[in-house]
């Protein structure tokens, strides 16, 4: 019985041993490997960028064009701007007006200046547009400023195609006429090529005004005297009406007045003349009258009694 006891107590000794054995086993080959395949994977090599990161990159940035169009930094936009002042003198405005338009490399385009008023149209390269606006802004006392900008870039894409058709269409109608024998065939054969290079022409020209307006952009520019411009914001509510009523009668009255300076002398001309015949002849028809009264028309006397 005792010895049964020995050998299982023997066995049990041993089972946990080698428990421990390879519980040790286990711990080494952890600590020799310092990543599993798993770990490998999911720690991209140096230099070599890791799929699911530039993935999750491309997910967080904005979405790319599809294919064929554009992007927003690709789009072709007309710019254009309304700026009106008002300033104490505005030939000096003008003036510098000018000196900021040349600084800018642009130029001055329609312009009407007067004492009190002026227009003119700035044209300046597209990327200098909000600079520009702000020098013009500090001339004197900024009373309204727009900002305009119109997407051209369908259109731009849609003459680029064309073109590349027109070309390719130009050059089969040249092989032809290169191959034309008759005297016939050359003369239908240049005819539609001219067709052709005029059309191919008229985009060319097309996509060189796109591109000009893409480039340079107009600034329309109104400046008017400190002086009119209070009057102007003086003239509102009933006087200002009642003052505008006025204005427009006078205007009335004297477009009246030049209508009937226009028409006297041919009145003086015509309507003297006529106004004459037609007066002798009134006179004419009318019956003459009876120097004195008949017999039969004075009243019978009373009886005498």
């Amino acid at each position: 019985m005792h010895k049964r006891l020995r050998w299982v107590a023997a066995a049990g000794i041993v089972l946990a041993l080698a428990g421990c054995s390879a519980n040790d086993s286990g711990s080494g080959e952890s600590a020799a490997m310092p990543m599993s395949a798993d770990t490998k994977q999911a720690a991209p090599k140096e230099g070599v960028p890791n799929k699911e990161a530039t993935d999750s990159k491309a997910g967080s940035g904005q979405a790319p064009a599809p294919a064929g169009q554009p992007g927003i930094t690709d789009r072709k936009l007309v710019r254009t701007a309304n700026l009106e002042l008002t300033a104490p003198n505005v030939a000096d405005v003008i003036s510098q007006v000018r000196v900021i338009t040349q600084g800018a490399a642009g130029y001055t385009g329609q312009e009407s200046t007067q004492e009190k008023r002026a227009s003119v149209n700035v044209i300046v390269p597209s990327e200098r547009l909000d600079g520009v606006l702000d020098q013009l802004g500090k001339l004197g006392k900024q009373v309204k400023r727009e900002v305009t900008a119109t997407d051209v870039t369908e259109q731009m894409v849609d003459v680029e195609s064309r073109l590349a058709t027109q070309r390719a269409s130009v050059e089969r109608i040249r092989a032809l006429l290169a191959r034309a024998t008759s005297v016939s065939e050359i003369a239908s054969v240049e005819s539609e090529l001219t067709s052709r290079e005029a059309e191919l022409e008229s985009l060319q020209k097309r996509r060189e005004s796109l591109a000009g307006s893409v480039a340079m952009s107009t600034i329309s520019l109104q400046v008017k005297a400190e002086t009119v411009a209070a009057s102007e914001e003086s003239r509102s509510g009933f006087l200002g009406g009642l003052a505008g009523g006025w204005d427009a009668f006078l205007t009335f009255g004297g477009g009246l007045l030049t209508a009937i300076g226009a028409m006297a002398p041919f009145l003086l001309v015509f309507g003297v003349p006529v106004a004459a015949l037609v007066w002798w002849l009134r006179k004419r028809r009318r019956p003459a009258e009876p120097a004195m009264a008949t017999a039969s028309d004075l009243p019978s006397a009373p009886p005498l009694d």
